[in-house]
Formats: C-alpha cells, structure tokens, sequence
C-alpha cells in the first residue's frame, strides 16, 4: 500500500487519502475533540437516597449509571427535546458502550451535581460525557461517558435526527 498523501479529521472520523487511490479511507477518531464543549454541558443535581447507598453507606457503584441516565435526560430536555419525542420520530439511541471510573465515595443526603457534555462521534453515533461533582466542596466523585447509536424503528443504524445534530453544531 502506497504510504497517505493527507490525514485529517472531519466529523469525529481520521480521513486518510492514499496515492493512486480513487478513494479514501475512514476511521473512527477515538478521541472527537469539540472546539467549545461548554456550549454543550449541561447541569443538573440528584440527592442521594438512602436506597441509593450500600451496606458500608456509600453510593451503590450502579447507581452512577443511573444518574449519568439523568444527566443525558436532562440534557436533551434542557436542549428543548426529549427522548418520548425523538422515539416518535422512530430513532432511539440505544447505550452500546458505557465507563465509569470512582473517585471519591458519595454518601446519604449530599447533593451531586451531574455536569452531562454531549459529542457527536460519527454520523450515527453519540457520546454523552459526565462528571458527578459533591457540591459541598466540589469535589469529583466519579466520572465516565457513554456511547450512543441512532437506530430505526427496523432496529437499523440511522443517521441521527437532524434536530440532535443542529444541537451539537
């Protein structure tokens, strides 16, 4: 194979042209970057429950899934959308990747503020990331992402609904 004439990235995807090549290669850029991810972060606070606590009386690990779920919920309706809608529309964005990493325990009774950023990866995919902050203190408890996929109503992979993509610019 011919070594690449031009590399860049368009869209969340590393465009590689070859020489001689009529064509060009297309591949997942791992890390989408976004020129202005404040415009794009959403916040919204959860208190912990006591049923959201374990035995040793800190937030159940699970759990921070289930508030990052909040945060993206959120974040689209803050967004002026929501998911009843888009699924009417006949796409949904099912999770097909999801990462958490603990940093600090939560416990009964603190307020957590879930700070929801969402990216457009690829045409048909989305990435919604989260930071899940004590607010006394301000301190990080936990962070992860996920990754989103729009599907049809035939369970397809479609583009996302152009609405989604005038959000995200």
């Amino acid at each position: 194979m011919l070594p690449p004439i031009s590399w860049w990235v368009d869209s969340g995807w590393w465009v590689v042209t070859f020489r001689g090549a009529d064509r060009t290669l297309q591949r997942p850029n791992p890390e989408p970057r976004d020129p202005n991810p404040e415009s794009r972060t959403r916040t919204t606070r959860v208190r912990v429950r006591y049923a959201d606590t374990d035995q040793m009386g800190v937030v159940y690990y699970a759990n921070y899934l289930v508030w990052f779920e909040i945060g993206r919920t959120e974040w689209l309706r803050d967004a002026g959308w929501n998911y009843r809608e888009m699924e009417e529309t006949g796409v949904s964005l099912p999770v097909i990747e999801a990462h958490c990493e603990y940093r600090q325990p939560a416990r009964y009774d603190e307020e957590i503020e879930i700070r929801t950023t969402a990216i457009v990866v690829t045409p048909v995919r989305l990435r919604f990331d989260y930071q899940a902050v004590r607010i006394n203190g301000g301190v990080l408890v936990a962070e992860g992402h996920t990754v989103h996929a729009a599907l049809g109503p035939n369970g397809r992979p479609c583009r996302l609904p152009m609405r989604v993509r005038e959000l995200l610019g």
